[in-house]
């Protein structure tokens, strides 16, 4: 039964019916808190799976990751609210070794409540067998605003080694909003095998130049409860690049630009 809740929520989106009758403000940074699934005779809550969601004025991104198995997934897409409704067109999403750069948009609706919202899916088919789906999100984050604050998406990315440079070929989006961020990845392995990865935590915007990250969970144990200062420079207000020194002396550079509606 677990990996139906991984499963599900990897797909993230899925109309659903509710009597809410305003519209939804979305903005903010949110914690999955809790899935219920019930099969028509009784409620079983999981609490496991790690996942972060951020919605900015336009844009949402999730990042999540399966403790037990390390698995992750993440996708991407632009959003309209409505009288009691979000669709989502999604733009990109991945989970484990597979990835999808299709466009589909989905219709749900949500119910806020005073922690953050509650997503109901009142019916799941699988083996044939139907359950009843209920998500709790809770918010979280500040009102603190940044330059940083939106989706962006990867341009290019390269590691300098000394008189080496390597340029790094991926397909990466990262998000920031309320004070929390995420970024998520897939890129080929030396067998030719897609990979998925995902990181989320806190961010402090230090100055113009620098900023603080602190990765909560990420796929990378390497990095999952550390704190990393990145040193950050914004070429106008819809491009950036971050440059991150290793532990060997090596640098990281990656470009940005944020997703325009």
């Amino acid at each position: 039964m677990k990996k139906l809740f991984f499963y599900v929520t990897v797909l993230g989106f899925i109309s659903c019916n509710t009597s809410v009758k305003e519209t939804v403000k979305m903005p903010g940074a949110y914690f999955m808190a809790s899935q219920t699934v019930n099969d028509g005779t009784k409620d079983t809550k999981y609490t496991d799976l790690k996942q972060l969601k951020i919605y900015t004025d336009n844009f949402m991104m999730y990042t999540q990751v399966n403790p037990s198995d390390s698995i992750s997934a993440f996708g991407v897409g632009s959003y309209i609210s409505d009288t009691g409704t979000v669709t989502e067109n999604v733009i990109y999403s991945a989970s484990d070794s597979a990835f999808d750069n299709a466009h589909p948009s989905f219709k749900l609706n949500i119910t806020k409540t005073p922690d953050g919202y509650e997503q109901v899916i009142p019916q799941i088919v699988t083996d044939s067998q139907k359950y009843k789906l209920t998500e709790v999100y809770q918010s979280v984050g500040t009102a603190a605003k940044t330059p940083l604050d939106g989706v962006w998406k990867q341009t290019n990315h390269y590691t300098i080694n000394g008189k080496d440079t390597v340029k790094n070929t991926l397909t990466e989006f990262k998000a920031f909003y309320a004070g929390y961020f995420m970024f998520g990845l897939t890129d080929t392995d030396s067998a030719s095998k897609k990979n998925t990865a995902i990181g989320f935590g806190t961010f402090e915007w230090i100055n113009n130049t620098k900023i603080k990250e602190t990765d909560l969970n990420s796929t990378y144990s390497i990095i999952a409860g550390h704190s990393f200062d990145i040193d950050i420079q914004m070429n106008g207000a819809d491009n950036y690049s971050q440059t991150i020194t290793n532990g060997d002396g090596s640098k990281s550079v990656e470009f940005y630009e944020r997703l325009i509606k």
